[in-house]
């Protein structure tokens, strides 16, 4: 008998189990991709100290440290359905059912692809799939393409595709729709990417992104912003230019694109067709929370964590008996914030169980995620910290009623 099976072996799954399994806890990772780490395994960036972040490496880590403590990883299992049965969970697989007394799911994010016509045409992929492609399978998604969506993920993902040869002719927007919504609006999407000028290579773009901190100014900056865009990494990003279509007989051979105003309405005369032969689409991320819900996990809409979040407090348990949460399933933020959720996730598991050695190890831990949070080089949401005060309120106030 287990004391507790972990759905998702990625960051959070991973460092879950690490904590737990040095409290003395039998434990059990599932996933259902064919080897651990999650999205650790597409991840490559340079931070601005200079160090490169790779996340093959930070998988293989966590990977052979569970392992070397014990902790039975077992891949290419899916779960389909969740019954809690007096102090039992039962968890249906496609391998069979599992039983353990607590459950920690760590299923992360989803990734939502806005539509574009001409989006099913073969060579048309997520942002994040080219990721896994280039980093995980060593696959080229092509020689030449367009990234459709500017936000934080794409940026990061459009340099990985170069470092890896791949050329990324510009990064534009999508069409200003009620499906694209903001992702649609030059200046909605340059108040995002202000959040991550620290990250660009060139000086006067770092230096030039204090200065827009005000409205007027991001409003003149609109004005201004050249056809052509500014270029990170020599990559174009094109704020006042949309895709109309992406278009092609058998697979992808280019795009339309059109000139956009400042509220992303198309201006006249301006389209043109540019040649492609693969596209990107990025979205954005949302928590992947389906398994919370079926375990009846009550929830939360939280724009500013990435939409709807089950609810749990800062040891990460819910209001289910048995049942906690960690990473990105929680709100979507860094590797190293869900690393540092797991860590919280498995003593709290570990004091549940009544195994924790330390009681001050776990305060230690909740106070160390607000400090990776604080530090974190790259944040998807800007009201993340008020995001998380919601709810841990909202949790506090179900489980006194």
């Amino acid at each position: 008998m287990i004391d507790l099976l972990i759905i998702g072996a990625g960051p959070a799954g991973l460092s879950a189990a690490i904590a737990s399994a040095r409290q003395g806890l039998a434990v059990r990772v599932i996933d259902e991709f064919y080897r651990p780490g999650g999205r650790l395994l597409g991840q490559l960036h340079e931070e601005p100290d200079g160090v490169w972040w790779n996340g093959l490496d930070e998988a293989a880590r966590l990977t052979q440290e569970a392992i070397g403590l014990g902790v039975e990883i077992r891949c290419g299992v899916s779960v389909f359905h969740l019954t809690p049965s007096q102090n039992f969970w039962i968890v249906s697989t496609t391998v069979g059912e599992m039983i353990a007394p607590l459950l920690l799911i760590a299923t992360g994010a989803s990734e939502a692809a806005v539509p574009v016509p001409g989006w099913t045409l073969p060579g048309v992929m997520s942002i994040g799939a080219a990721q896994v492609m280039t980093n995980v399978q060593r696959v080229r998604v092509g020689q030449r393409g367009v990234v459709i969506g500017i936000n934080i993920l794409s940026v990061a993902i459009s340099r990985e595709l170069q470092l890896a040869g791949i050329t990324v002719d510009r990064m534009i927007l999508p069409p200003s729709t009620t499906v694209s919504d903001t992702a649609g609006q030059p200046q909605a999407v340059l108040q995002s990417l202000l959040r991550v000028a620290h990250l660009a290579p060139s000086l006067m773009i770092r230096w030039g992104s204090k200065l827009m901190r005000n409205s007027w100014m991001q409003k003149l900056s609109m004005a201004l912003y050249p056809s052509n865009g500014f270029s990170m990494w020599d990559i174009p990003i094109q704020l006042r230019t949309a895709a109309l279509e992406i278009i092609g007989t058998f697979q992808v051979e280019g795009v339309r694109i059109a000139r956009v105003a400042a509220d992303g309405s198309t201006i006249a005369g301006t389209e043109q067709v540019i040649p492609a032969d693969f596209v990107c689409i990025a979205g954005g991320l949302s928590p992947l929370a389906e398994l919370a819900a079926i375990a009846g996990c009550p929830f939360a809409y939280v724009p500013s964590l990435g939409g709807h979040v089950p609810l749990h407090n800062e040891s990460m348990r819910t209001p289910v008996p048995g049942l906690y949460v960690a990473g990105n399933i929680t709100g979507i933020e860094s590797a190293k914030v869900a690393m540092a959720q797991g860590t919280v996730a498995g003593l709290s598991i570990a004091k549940a169980r009544g195994k924790l050695t330390n009681e001050q190890r776990l305060s230690d831990a909740i106070q160390q995620v607000k400090i990776v949070r604080q530090n974190a080089t790259i944040q998807f949401h800007p009201d993340i910290v008020a995001g998380r005060a919601l709810v841990g309120k909202m949790t506090a106030e179900w489980i006194a009623h």
